[in-house]
């Protein structure tokens, strides 16, 4: 099996980080360890440090994506899924943590809370126009392919 591979570079901002890591051969999220203990209430959402910072190649982006294990355990998940580490950015890497489930999570230092992704970004190039084409589906919204949504406040 092959990958396409870039080089992203990691700094640890204390000793006791953890590079991300990639658990199988195959798995496009690498593992975002904890560096500090925090217990998350139900409910409760707080950002959890890796102890990394990092430095994106220009033409891509780091995703934090939720670890499905903790979800589907604890109800455990990352608030603004994907998290989105830019190029430019080299501050330290934190997860948005929120706790869904009914009784408090502990995390750990050492706790795998998250994957990484590193991912290929594509910059549009947004043109003001006077009107668009048509299309199948055209302004229809929320619910309109068959979904149900409830409007609130109207």
């Amino acid at each position: 099996m092959s990958f396409n591979q870039t080089i992203v570079k990691v700094k640890r901002l204390v000793p006791a980080a953890k590079l991300p890591k990639y658990e199988h051969p195959g798995d496009s999220g690498a593992d975002l360890v904890a560096v500090a203990e925090h217990t998350l209430q139900p409910m409760e959402w707080f950002a959890i440090p890796t102890g990394i910072s990092a430095e994106v190649p220009m033409g891509f982006e780091l995703q934090v994506r939720p670890r499905s294990g903790l979800a589907l355990k604890h109800g455990v998940t990352v608030l603004n899924t994907p998290g989105t580490v830019d190029a430019g950015y080299r501050g330290e890497i934190n997860v948005i943590l929120l706790n869904l489930g009914a009784e408090p999570f502990q995390v750990t230092p050492g706790m795998k809370i998250a994957q990484l992704v590193v991912v290929p970004v594509l910059r549009g190039v947004f043109q003001e126009v006077d009107e668009l084409s048509l299309s199948q589906r055209g302004s229809g919204g929320f619910g309109s392919t068959g979904v149900a949504y409830v409007e609130i406040g109207g």
